[in-house]
């Protein structure tokens, strides 16, 4: 019972977003994102984020702008392992988590000078929200499939039938800050600087108890009970209750460069983050695991990026734009499972814009996710699989000074199928026991913003 533990909590160390980017990065914190996630080349308020020496080229005059995004996201494991079947009558599984995070706020502010341009912009940069597993995972209930035909062997009686209670809620939360200047050069170039502040906010709590099983082909007895009133110390310890309760916290600082070159119908623009070195400490109440101690840390940081975009006026009222992604995910630590990471994440994005009449604009785009990680860094914990997303939307100008932005963007996964001899670690030196995983989820994010120039 306690490789459980040992395996399945250690991969709440890292936690799949719900958001739009890669590992731990949130590229989609403006809704203009949403309308078209080809943003690598903007020169409005988002630009901020996704292209910071584009601000450089927008009027002079102070600009904010206010977002709400709507995440809710569903992930499923379908799971097949034949000792399942003592408790349910199936060698095959399927755990479903829900994550929702109905208020995901951020906060843009450009001051522009002439050729200076200072900006900042609040938003969560980075996690993966928070996740409900009502059930558990199959990492969970695979080990405590095990106890009738272990037990059988130690105890000698006959036991077929098994059944747990068991639950996880995790979240994973990178509030971030960023500050900084833009410099236009010249008419046809800028240069951009800044930092930002990373503050990570992770939780995580669950349980098994309840481990029963038809000890001699009988009724269901909780297993705890039953060996503690047979003196059996060892047997008693492996089969008792597990809680876990345990918060976590850090910061780091993560360096942002930019250039940006505009030159007639055509933009183009550079964005590099540095990787952020972090670590998080854990603030742990209960730990039944043994792997949360109190005070200890553990490291989380958050990839280098370098993104890249270009934009174009085919007409005075249509607009195309590209961009590309990359995220240096081999060279960031994150609780050492960058170890089976084989490439970085790679994105690739497109889309249009067209302005229907002056007051309404219309957009539409794609984007490609395609992650390198290998079968030693999926688990039903924490799984990462490549991925079209498509947004669309709307803007209104209400008034020549406040326009409105509204968006939906949903994204199709792929499904990911990982195959095991030692499924879970549940098998013994030498001994073969197969199992099968086929991870996939779904992902929908509902956006409406104000943008506003005094």
């Amino acid at each position: 019972m306690k490789r459980l533990w040992v395996f399945s909590m250690f991969m709440l160390m890292v936690s799949s977003s719900i958001f739009a980017g890669g590992l731990l990065t949130n590229t989609n914190q403006h809704i203009l994102f949403l309308r078209n996630p080809a943003r690598g080349a903007s020169t409005q308020i988002d630009a901020l984020y996704s292209n910071p020496a584009g601000i450089a080229f927008m009027e002079n005059g102070f600009h904010v702008s206010f977002n709400n995004q709507s995440a809710f996201q569903t992930r499923t494991i379908r799971s097949t392992f034949a000792p399942f079947k003592g408790f349910g009558g199936s060698e095959e599984k399927t755990f479903k988590g829900k994550a929702s995070v109905p208020v995901i706020p951020s906060l843009f502010a450009v001051y522009k000078t002439d050729k200076w341009s200072f900006g900042g912009h609040f938003a969560i940069s980075g996690g993966g929200g928070k996740a409900t597993f009502k059930d558990g995972l199959g990492s969970f209930e695979s080990q405590v499939a095990m106890i009738p035909s272990r037990l059988s062997v130690v105890t000698e009686l006959p036991i077929t039938n098994y059944s747990v209670e068991s639950y996880l809620e995790g979240k994973q939360l990178i509030y971030g800050l960023q500050l900084g200047t833009a410099y236009q050069i010249n008419d046809y170039l800028s240069a951009y600087a800044g930092v930002r502040v990373n503050y990570v906010n992770n939780g995580y709590m669950g349980y098994i108890r309840n481990i029963q099983a038809n000890v001699g082909g009988g009724n269901m007895v909780n297993l705890n009970s039953f060996f503690t009133a047979a003196g059996n110390v060892a047997l008693a310890g492996l089969t008792k209750d597990k809680e876990l309760d345990c918060e976590q916290a850090g910061w780091g600082v993560t360096p942002v460069l930019g250039v940006d070159f505009k030159a007639g119908k055509w933009n183009v623009g550079l964005k590099y983050e540095l990787n952020t070195h972090l670590n998080v400490k854990n603030k742990t109440k209960i730990d039944g695991t043994g792997l949360f101690t109190d005070g200890k840390k553990v490291s989380h940081d958050i990839p280098g990026l370098l993104s890249a975009g270009v934009s174009y006026e085919i007409l005075p009222v249509l607009r195309a734009s590209a961009g590309y992604h990359h995220f240096f995910d081999t060279h960031a630590k994150m609780a050492g499972k960058q170890k089976h990471i084989d490439q970085g994440t790679n994105e690739y994005q497109a889309g249009l814009e067209w302005d229907i009449t002056k007051a309404v604009q219309v957009s539409a785009g794609l984007q490609r996710t395609e992650y390198g990680v290998g079968d030693n860094f999926q688990s039903d914990m924490s799984f990462s699989i490549s991925s079209y997303s498509y947004g669309l939307g709307a803007g209104f100008n209400v008034t020549p000074k406040l326009k409105v932005n509204v968006a939906y963007f949903w994204t199709d996964y792929d499904s990911y199928t990982k195959k095991s001899n030692n499924y879970n670690g549940t098998g013994k030196p030498g001994e073969d026991i197969l199992g099968e995983d086929i991870f996939t989820r779904t992902n929908k994010v509902f956006g409406v913003g104000v943008d506003y120039t005094f």
